[in-house]
C-alpha cells in the first residue's frame, strides 16, 4: 500500500493537529529524499522525531511527512523502506 498522495508539512503544529492513535508507516522526506520510515502511532513517532531522538533525522532535516494508516504491520514498513531507500533506515557495519 502507498503513501496518500498528500505531504504534510513537518512541523510540530502540524503534527500536533493529528488525532492521536492512528497506526500506520509514515515517511519523512527532504524534496524528493526520503529521509526515514517509521511505523506505530504515527503523531507520537513524529512527535518524537520532532523532539530529536533520532539524530540523523533531526541532522537530514526533513521537511515534510507522508503516511499511510493501516495496522501496524512491519511488512509494510519492510517493503516501503526496500522501495524508498530511506537514508535513515540504512544500517551499517
Amino acid at each position: 500500500m502507498p503513501f496518500a498522495p498528500i505531504a504534510h508539512e513537518y512541523t510540530k503544529a502540524n503534527v500536533e493537529a493529528m488525532r492521536p492513535n492512528q497506526i500506520g508507516c509514515y515517511g519523512l522526506f527532504r524534496g524528493d529524499l526520503c529521509v526515514y520510515i517509521g511505523r506505530g502511532d504515527i503523531r507520537a513517532r513524529l512527535l518524537g522525531h520532532l523532539a530529536g531522538d533520532n539524530s540523523c533525522i533531526t541532522r537530514e532535516r526533513p521537511t515534510h511527512w507522508m503516511d499511510v494508516v493501516i495496522t501496524d504491520d512491519i511488512a509494510e514498513e519492510k517493503r516501503l523502506i526496500t522501495v524508498h531507500l530511506p537514508t535513515c533506515n540504512r544500517r551499517t557495519g
